[in-house]
């Protein structure tokens, strides 16, 4: 499954979009803590549905953000020195 972008955020609390300042880690402890939530096995339907869309938010939102910084990497290991890397290129 690809990594796609994640979504910005157009109101406050929308939790189907991700806030464009949302950090790496922000991401992980959240979904962390849903998966913790969904593993309790004490949540409704409807609300796990929910918990899950959020979750598959922040996956993408994560693996994105590995696969720019193992992109950074390799241009530091092919160039012996740390440069930008533009997720636009």
């Amino acid at each position: 499954m690809p990594a796609s972008k994640a979504k910005t955020s157009t109101k406050a609390g929308d939790k189907d979009t991700l806030e464009p300042t949302l950090s790496f880690e922000q991401a992980f402890a959240e979904l962390e803590g849903i998966v913790a939530q969904m593993e309790s096995g004490q949540m409704q339907l409807e609300a796990s549905l929910k918990a899950y869309k959020r979750g598959n938010l922040l996956l993408a939102l994560c693996q994105q953000s590995l696969a720019d910084v193992e992109q950074q990497v390799k241009v530091l290991n092919e160039r012996q020195q740390l440069t930008s890397f533009n997720t636009n290129d």
